[in-house]
């Protein structure tokens, strides 16, 4: 944190700039919005009350996705279900009659599949480098490991979404 702000200052700053994307990521990872909400919230409260004792947080975005990730992996610990199956039901109306509409919701309905046959571990990268933006170096403070190791599952994973969306590298170099 900047000397020159007060830590009440710089964790409302926070708030405002980093609070969507901990609920996107929180809702994309529990498949519900009042449990993301409430997730979220609760990354909030338990990063103010650890600042509050005075220690200090050198990057508050990346401690704030790493207490999230944490307190996710505590609510599957606690209860054990599929995370995207009700994303399905619930975030995608395809009722429109806007041709745009229908393909994006068909072809967002297919890259949650795909992205639902992925391993947990490569299925949190990629929501946090494409769903919420992060950069290798982020994730990898907040997973706990090497950028290097990061960056080779991000790889991996699309590597592996491609296979499965029978996506072919020689006429797409993104998914």
């Amino acid at each position: 944190m900047k000397p020159h702000h007060t830590v009440q200052e710089e964790f409302l700053r926070a708030y405002d700039q980093y609070a969507d994307a901990l609920f996107n990521h929180s809702y994309y990872r529990v498949s519900s919005r009042e449990v993301a909400k409430d997730l979220t919230q609760e990354a909030f409260t338990k990063t103010w009350e650890y600042l509050t004792k005075g220690k200090t947080v050198d990057n508050l975005k990346s401690f704030l996705f790493k207490v999230l990730n944490n307190l996710i992996t505590d609510y599957y610990r606690k209860k054990k279900s599929d995370s995207l199956d009700s994303m399905q039901e619930e975030g995608f109306d395809v009722a429109s009659t806007d041709n745009e509409k229908i393909v994006f919701a068909a072809e967002s309905e297919n890259a949650l599949k795909a992205l639902k046959e992925l391993d947990a571990r490569y299925q949190e990268v990629v929501i946090m480098r494409y769903l919420n933006e992060l950069s290798p170096r982020e994730i990898a403070d907040i997973v706990g490991e090497s950028e290097n190791a990061v960056s080779v599952r991000i790889n991996r994973s699309l590597k592996k979404l491609k296979e499965i969306l029978k996506i072919d590298d020689e006429s797409s170099t993104d998914i």
